[in-house]
C-alpha cells in the first residue's frame, strides 16, 4: 500500500525554523526517558509551512501555529510586551518613586570595542540623558551614599509552563545539552567543575551522577542565561525542582560539596535578579557548611589533601584523584569569593574568618586550571593564612600565582577588607565617641586613632602593590577572552576598593579625593576594553562596583558647577555616560543591575 504524503518522515528543518508550538512539543518529548523512536520523532517533526504548519492543522490549532523568524514579532512576544507594559504600570500608580529598570543609552563614540561604525551625535554618553546645565542633586550629595551600593527589588519568577509540569529528571540528552549551554559561562559563576566528567555522568547509574540539587542548579542557570530564547521557559521548573532537593541533599553527607556548588549558583542566581534576601540565605549556607566541612583548610603534615573536617560529623571523604582535590580547592574559593564580595555589597559581616584563629585559619593552595589537575599538578600546600598573608604581605611569601580565580581571589580581600575599614570609620564618625578622639591625624573633624591609621595605610599599599603587578591595561585587547574577562572584573573590585577606602575621607583632604577620582576613572577605562560579546560572560558583582563608581563621578560632577570661575564638565559627564553604558548593557543579563541603573538616572535627572 502506498503511504500517504503526510505520514512519509519529514526531512530535519534548519534550526530555527520550526514553529514555536513545534518547538514546545520536541522539548517536552526530551524531558521523558526515550520512549520516542527516531521513525516516530521523524513523522512529528514540523514542515515549516506557512502560515500553518501539518502538524498544527493535524492538531486542529492553527491559531497557536507561529514563526519567530526574528523580523517580526510573535502573537506570544506582543502578548508578553503587553503584559510587562501594564505590569509597570501598575508599579508606577502604586509607588510614585518607581523608576522603570529599562532605559536607553547610545554607545560613546570612542568606545575602543564598538562593532559598529556609526559617529553620529545621538552615540556619545553626552548627549546621554542628563544634559541638564544644573546640579543634579543638592549639596548634600557630597558626603558618604546613605543607600546601600545596589539597591535591590523583588524580580518576579519565571512563570512556570506547560512543559515544565513534567515530573522526571531530564534524559541524558537533554541534561548534557543543558551542560553544554551552562559550559561557557561556568567561570562567571565561578564553578569549579569538570565539565567533561559532569557531561559524561549523565549516562551513567543515578549512584554514580551528582546529586540532583546540583544539576538542577545547572540547568537553571543555563535557562536563565538563555533569557529570553524558549528553553528559559524552563527556568522556573528547575529553581523549583533544585529548591525541592536541597533538603534530601543536606541528609547525605557524601552530597555535601554538592550542596555547597549548589547554594553558590542558586546565591548568584538570586543576587543577580536582585532577589537579596534569598541570594543572601544561600551565600550563608554554602559559606557555613564549607567551613563546618573543613573544606577551608588542611592538616599539617599531610602529603595529600584532606579536609581538617577529618574529626567532625561533616566529614568528606578523601578524594578520588587530583581532579577532585582540584574541584575541592576550586569550590571553597567560589564560596570565598562570594562571601568577601557579596557579604560588602549586602552590608553583613562576612562568615568565611580569615585570620589567626587556629582552626579557622584559611590554610589552602591558589586555585589552577582545570588541565593541571588533569595532569596532577596541585600547587603545594602552604602553612599559612593564604588571604590575610596576601593581605599582610603581598606577594613575597606566597609564589607566583596569577591563575584568573586567583586574581578574583586577592581583589576581593581588598574589596572586602575596604568595605570592613570604612564602615567602622563610619560608624566611629556617627557616634563620636571620645574614645577615639586621642591621637594624631585628623578628617572631617574626628581623629582617627593610631592602629586603623596603620591599617588604613597598609591597605592602601596593599591595593596599589596589586594593581602595579598585573598586565597593563593597554595589553587587554591582546588578552584571551576568557583571561581579558577576569582581569576586567578583578582590576575594577580593587579600584573600586580605593574608591571606596577614600570616599569619605575626601570631603576634607583633597589627596583622598584626588586618589578616589582617580581609581574611579581607571574604571572607566577598563570599560572601553569591554567587548559587546562580553557582557553575557561578565560577574554580577561588577553592577554595584559601577553603581559606586558614578557616586565618586557624580560627586565630581558636582564639585565642577558649583565651582568658579566655570570650568567645563564636559569630560566628567562623558566618563559618566561611559559607565551608564556598561550598566545599561550589565542590565540586559542581571535585572538587579537595571535598578540600579534607574536609581542613578534618578538622580542624575534631578527627579
Amino acid at each position: 500500500m502506498a503511504t500517504k504524503p503526510f505520514d512519509m518522515p519529514l526531512p530535519a528543518l534548519q534550526r530555527g525554523k520550526a514553529c514555536l508550538r513545534c518547538r514546545k512539543r520536541k522539548m517536552v518529548r526530551l524531558f521523558g526517558s526515550c520512549c520516542y523512536g527516531s521513525a516516530q520523532m521523524a513523522m512529528q517533526r514540523c514542515d515549516g509551512v506557512k502560515p500553518t504548519c501539518q502538524q498544527c492543522v493535524r492538531a486542529k490549532k492553527p491559531d497557536l501555529c507561529q514563526y519567530d523568524d526574528g523580523k517580526t514579532k510573535t502573537k506570544t512576544q506582543m502578548l508578553r510586551e503587553n503584559i510587562e507594559r501594564l505590569e509597570q504600570r501598575i508599579k508606577e500608580l502604586e509607588d510614585p518613586d518607581y523608576v522603570p529598570p529599562v532605559v536607553s543609552l547610545q554607545y560613546p563614540q570612542f568606545h575602543r570595542r564598538s562593532e559598529s561604525d556609526s559617529s553620529s551625535s545621538t552615540d556619545s554618553p553626552d548627549s546621554a540623558v542628563f544634559s541638564t546645565p544644573h546640579s543634579p542633586f543638592p549639596p548634600s550629595v557630597t558626603g558618604s551614599p546613605q543607600e546601600p551600593w545596589v539597591q535591590f527589588h523583588m524580580s518576579p519568577s519565571p512563570t512556570p509552563s506547560d512543559a515544565c509540569q513534567v515530573s522526571q529528571q531530564p534524559s541524558a540528552e537533554f541534561a548534557q545539552m543543558l551542560v553544554d549551554t551552562f559550559a561557557p559561562h561556568r567561570h562567571q559563576c565561578l564553578l569549579g567543575l569538570h565539565m567533561g566528567r559532569l557531561h559524561d555522568s549523565f549516562t551513567k547509574p543515578p549512584s554514580e551522577q551528582h546529586h540532583p540539587v546540583l544539576t538542577n542548579a545547572i540547568f537553571l542557570w543555563a535557562c536563565y542565561l538563555s533569557r529570553p530564547a524558549p528553553l528559559s521557559e524552563h527556568e522556573y521548573h528547575f529553581l523549583s525542582r533544585a529548591l525541592e532537593a536541597l533538603s534530601d541533599a543536606l541528609q547525605r553527607n557524601q552530597y555535601l560539596l554538592d550542596v555547597i556548588q549548589a547554594s553558590c549558583l542558586l546565591s548568584l542566581y538570586f543576587l543577580s535578579n536582585g532577589r537579596a534576601t534569598e541570594g543572601s540565605y544561600h551565600a550563608t549556607t554554602a559559606a557555613s557548611l564549607a567551613m563546618q566541612c573543613g573544606l577551608h583548610g588542611v592538616i599539617t603534615g599531610q602529603t595529600t589533601f584532606e579536609s581538617s573536617g577529618a574529626f567532625s560529623p561533616y566529614r568528606l571523604d578523601p578524594p578520588k584523584d587530583a581532579i577532585e582535590q582540584g574541584e575541592r580547592i576550586l569550590t571553597f574559593w567560589q564560596v570565598f569569593i562570594i562571601d568577601r564580595c557579596w557579604s560588602a555589597v549586602l552590608q553583613k559581616p562576612a562568615i568565611i574568618p580569615d585570620g589567626p584563629e587556629g582552626c579557622l585559619s584559611v590554610i589552602m593552595p591558589w586555585p589552577q586550571g582545570m588541565k593541571e589537575y588533569e595532569l596532577g599538578q596541585i600547587n603545594g600546600y602552604q602553612l599559612f593564612s593564604t588571604a590575610s598573608s596576601y593581605l599582610e604581605d603581598g606577594v613575597s611569601r606566597l609564589g607566583d600565582s596569577f591563575s584568573p580565580v586567583t586574581l578574583r581571589i586577592k581583589a576581593s580581600v581588598l574589596f572586602q577588607h575596604a568595605h570592613h575599614l570604612t564602615s567602622r570609620w563610619e560608624q566611629r564618625r556617627r557616634l563620636n565617641h571620645t574614645d577615639y578622639l586621642s591621637t594624631t591625624e585628623n578628617y572631617v573633624g574626628l581623629t582617627l586613632p593610631n592602629t586603623f591609621s596603620d591599617e588604613f595605610h597598609a591597605l592602601e599599599q596593599a591595593i596599589s602593590r596589586f594593581l602595579s603587578s598585573q598586565i597593563p591595561i593597554l595589553q587587554l585587547d591582546s588578552a584571551m577572552p576568557e583571561d581579558r574577562q577576569a582581569c576586567i572584573v578583578a582590576y575594577t573590585l580593587a579600584n573600586v576598593a580605593m574608591v571606596n577606602l577614600n570616599y569619605s575621607l575626601g570631603d576634607a583632604d583633597p589627596a583622598a579625593y584626588e586618589k578616589c577620582l582617580r581609581a574611579a576613572r581607571c574604571c572607566v577605562s577598563l570599560v572601553e576594553y569591554i567587548a559587546e560579546t562580553d557582557y553575557e560572560f561578565l560577574d554580577p558583582i561588577l553592577g554595584p562596583c559601577w553603581s559606586f563608581v558614578v557616586d565618586a563621578l557624580v560627586r565630581e560632577l558636582y564639585a565642577i558647577e558649583a565651582s568658579w570661575p566655570l570650568v567645563s564638565s564636559a569630560d566628567v559627564r562623558h566618563e559618566i555616560g561611559t559607565m551608564l553604558y556598561a550598566m545599561n548593557n550589565l542590565g540586559k543579563r542581571f535585572p538587579s543591575v537595571a535598578y540600579s541603573l534607574s536609581k542613578v538616572q534618578k538622580r542624575l535627572s534631578g527627579v
